[in-house]
């Protein structure tokens, strides 16, 4: 089961009025995507994710269930919107069909999806994942634990398939008090030189 979504509210008929500025975590790690490669923003919302990396020469894919958020981006040169149900148990033929530089995904968690996530990332290509983890409950919502990952499940997720580059998980206070699991990792195990077997280092942007 996933978050549930919040749906976007305008004020005064501009579709950019309620849009959330990109995550933190994501906009860190945004200069270790491959350059002009293709972004997914999976379960995109509001698209500021989207905007992010539109805004960085990326070509985008925003992929969600109800695309009234990025209505505005429908006909703008190097953005595609694909409307398809994620929780409908049928493929979802843009994960399947095609592959990404890096795939974003926040406040978003529906677990049979792992797998299709991690096979649509090109060689080399970038997870930024960042959702609500066990123990939000004392904030609000969400607080099921279907929609609530466990400590360490992003690391188990990426275990022998990505590259760890960065990982957190604790309570944050902005924008709002809540606890988080944040992983970026790489679709690369190739061996280093000199390293022991150890995949070669990714730079960690301040």
């Amino acid at each position: 089961m996933s978050t549930p979504p919040s749906t976007p509210s305008s004020a005064a008929g501009s579709p950019h009025a309620a849009i959330s500025p990109p995550s933190p975590w994501v906009v860190r790690f945004a200069p270790l995507v491959r350059a002009g490669g293709p972004v997914l923003d999976l379960a995109c919302g509001s698209g500021r994710h989207l905007r992010l990396f539109q805004a960085r020469n990326h070509p985008v894919v925003g992929l969600d269930r109800d695309l009234r958020g990025v209505a505005d981006l429908c006909a703008t040169a190097g953005v595609e919107l694909v409307e398809a149900d994620l929780e409908s148990g049928v493929p979802v033929p843009l994960l399947r069909d095609h592959r990404f530089a890096a795939i974003v995904v926040t406040n978003y968690l529906h677990r049979p999806l792992f797998p299709a996530i991690l096979d649509a990332l090109e060689p080399g290509g970038l997870l930024l994942y960042e959702t609500f983890a066990l123990g939000n409950a004392r904030f609000g919502r969400p607080a099921s634990p279907a929609f609530l990952l466990h400590s360490g499940e992003l690391l188990e997720v990426a275990r022998g398939r990505l590259q760890v580059v960065a990982y957190e998980h604790g309570e944050v206070a902005s924008p709002k008090a809540a606890v988080m699991q944040r992983l970026c990792a790489v679709k690369d195990l190739e061996a280093g030189s000199g390293l022991d077997g150890d995949p070669e280092p990714r730079p960690l942007p301040a």
